[in-house]
């Protein structure tokens, strides 16, 4: 049974992107439709370990606008983003970003920087009423980039693509993948995407899935070191800047402000999104995952209906349950406000509540010096 909140502590015209963390228990602020897994790239810490042909079992157009259709019903619908694999490997993806943007949905797209990303599809991309486009760019440089990317010439591509788009009038964002290989390159890649006229820089911590697991990550220690250097590249750089599986920039953010003036990044979400909570994956065969980078199976679509498992699947609900947290995680101050990657907890231990294995912070009432203190809800905010 979907459960339906009632209409005094819901507003159904509440734009998408303002969302607080009691609405996170209907709805999702962001939905991750996985079109394909068909992809020209052999990307090294690919989540979805993409293939060259598309999967003959994945979602058929007239399904994938059956699964728009149910974004809709939820009580606060939220913003969609289509990725992969290459969504741009669909060729009806200018038909379902239209019938997307025709229901209401605000769109996103985050093709893989291949030749199919070119000034025509970005003017298709736009046309078909894309709010935004997000291309990967792991480096500063050609050679660190396409060593990442498997393909010689990738880092070109995007750097073009990413200012055609400007050109074009498409807003763009950049997503990084930081690893011991590129880490010391933060401020290089600050002032590189400072030129390029984006409105968001995600900065993305590895997971061990997909193509990942073997891949090395940044330690407890070096996350704290790229967190100082990333909240700095946020105050001098035009552009907003946010992690993607790192929750504890939050922590260090709040932890880390000297005075009330002190402002937080511009991009900054201080509410609590995590794996789970207000976020949920579709992939391409209609599995339902909490995320990409968490791979419990929660249900299947079409059979079953994507608001009711986001509202009523047991580890959707668990994930949404901070006091379900383990370790130093569950009696942390910030348990709320962070929660720690829970896709990184079940990817090194196979528990999805475990603590932050990336996290150097001890909580006071971890050593039981003192306890753990009640959190007010924060106020709603608005995400880059």
């Amino acid at each position: 049974m979907i459960s339906r909140p009632d209409s005094a502590s819901v507003t159904s015209t509440r734009p998408a992107h303002i969302r607080s963390r009691k609405s996170f228990d209907h709805s999702p602020m962001l939905v991750f439709y996985e079109l394909t897994r068909a992809c020209d790239l052999v990307c090294l810490h690919c989540r979805a370990c993409s293939q060259e042909q598309s999967d003959p079992n994945e979602l058929a157009t007239k399904q994938s606008k059956l699964l728009i259709d149910q974004l809709s019903e939820f009580p606060d619908p939220p913003m969609l983003i289509l990725t992969g694999g290459d969504p741009l490997k669909r060729s009806d993806i200018y038909e379902l970003i239209e019938y997307a943007v025709a229901s209401g949905i605000d769109v996103s797209i985050t093709p893989s920087p291949t030749p199919l990303v070119n000034r025509d599809s970005i003017r298709r991309l736009r046309d078909a009423g894309i709010s935004r486009m997000a291309i990967s760019v792991d480096g500063a440089d050609a050679a660190t980039h396409d060593a990442t990317r498997g393909v010689a010439g990738s880092f070109d591509h995007s750097m073009k693509m990413l200012r055609i788009a400007r050109e074009l009038g498409v807003q763009t964002q950049i997503n990084t993948t930081l690893t011991p290989g590129n880490v010391e390159q933060i401020e290089a890649m600050g002032d590189l995407f400072g030129t390029l006229d984006i409105a968001l820089w995600a900065a993305f911590f590895l997971i061990p899935v997909g193509r990942a697991t073997d891949m090395q990550r940044l330690n407890a220690d070096q996350c704290e070191e790229a967190f100082a250097r990333l909240r700095a590249q946020a105050r001098v750089q035009p552009f907003m800047l946010k992690t993607t599986e790192a929750p504890h920039f939050r922590r260090y953010v709040i932890q880390n402000q000297s005075k009330q003036t002190d402002a937080e990044p511009r991009g900054f979400i201080s509410a609590g999104v995590n794996d789970g909570k207000g976020v949920m994956f579709v992939s391409h065969t209609g599995e339902v995952f909490p995320t990409g980078f968490l791979p419990i199976h929660c249900g299947n679509f079409p059979s079953d209906n994507i608001v009711d498992v986001y509202q009523n699947s047991p580890t959707f609900r668990m994930l949404r349950d901070s006091d379900r947290l383990e370790g130093k995680c569950g009696v942390c101050e910030f348990r709320n406000l962070c929660g720690g990657s829970r896709a990184r907890a079940f990817g090194v231990t196979g528990n999805p509540m475990a603590e932050e294995p990336d996290c150097n912070y001890i909580p006071p009432a971890f050593h039981g010096t003192a306890p753990c203190p009640p959190l007010a809800p924060p106020p709603a905010f608005s995400p880059a």
